[in-house]
């Protein structure tokens, strides 16, 4: 299902853009802090304190950004 977020439209080259990054930056911000809003409520939901659900995000992140980390 996509949300409105995910039919934002992308900028042309055409349109004083200078790279594809500078176009999906909005469009890639917007749907990260969507996918944490969804996160932290579906956590909520479930009875974990909103104080956890940033820390396991956070966690997450820093797995993602450090696949080899030696803390695993």
């Amino acid at each position: 299902m996509l949300t409105n977020t995910a039919r934002q439209s992308v900028p042309s080259p055409e349109e004083n853009v200078l790279t594809v990054q500078e176009a999906l930056e909005p469009l890639f911000l917007a749907l990260e802090e969507e996918a944490e809003v969804r996160m932290i409520a579906a956590a909520l939901k479930a009875g974990w304190t909103a104080e956890e659900a940033v820390t396991a995000i956070d966690e997450l992140r820093m797995n993602e950004l450090l696949p080899n980390n030696p803390s695993h």
